[in-house]
């Protein structure tokens, strides 16, 4: 056997050995905290400034939320919520900010965690459009695939943010999730 198919083999049964034993729990596990480690407070944060008064305020968004989601609408209605159409307007705030809350939650906990990972990357998407189409930001701000900068807050952090959500999506929250322990409790196990 020469040095280099030794080393080879070595690779491959370390590597193989460690891929066994991490696959069914740790991508899974990492991809939601990792992203819920840098996201999950920004968005509730984000969240918490959307919300009208009292205790039903989650369902009754402030002026600033259709400010942060709709500017367009929210400066032709004067920053007044009651001349904003519900349809669709109330309804695209109000699922907006819907979606802050519960969707960090669902990635946290993993519970429906491939469908809440597709609408985040969703999310995501709007999100992008309404800061580049409505809020003015420079090219700088939004930044440039392959370039020689590496922290514009719009391309190069929000792909950083898609790819736990992409590895979600591919492969599952892991054995360390609700959807995990659910799926079990609905089958169980025979032996």
């Amino acid at each position: 056997m020469t040095i280099l198919s030794a080393a080879t083999s070595l690779h491959v049964r370390l590597f193989g050995w460690l891929e066994h034993q991490l696959e069914p729990w740790f991508l899974g596990l990492s991809a939601r905290l990792i992203f819920s480690s840098v996201l999950l407070f920004y968005f509730l944060n984000s969240a918490l400034t959307k919300v009208g008064d009292g205790p039903l305020g989650l369902f009754s968004p402030s002026i600033g939320a259709y400010a942060q989601i709709v500017p367009p609408v929210a400066e032709a209605a004067g920053y007044d919520t009651s001349q904003i159409a519900f349809l669709p307007w109330g309804v695209i705030v109000l699922a907006g900010t819907l979606a802050e809350f519960i969707l960090p939650i669902l990635i946290l906990i993993g519970l429906a965690t491939r469908l809440a990972a597709i609408a985040f990357i969703g999310f995501i998407a709007v999100m992008t459009f309404v800061d580049i189409q409505f809020h003015g930001v420079e090219a700088e701000t939004i930044g440039h695939l392959f370039d020689n900068v590496h922290n514009s807050a719009i391309l190069d952090q929000r792909l950083l943010w898609l790819m736990p959500l992409l590895l979600l999506i591919i492969k599952g929250p892991g054995t360390l999730s609700v959807d995990h322990f659910l799926a079990r409790w609905r089958r169980p196990e025979t032996g």
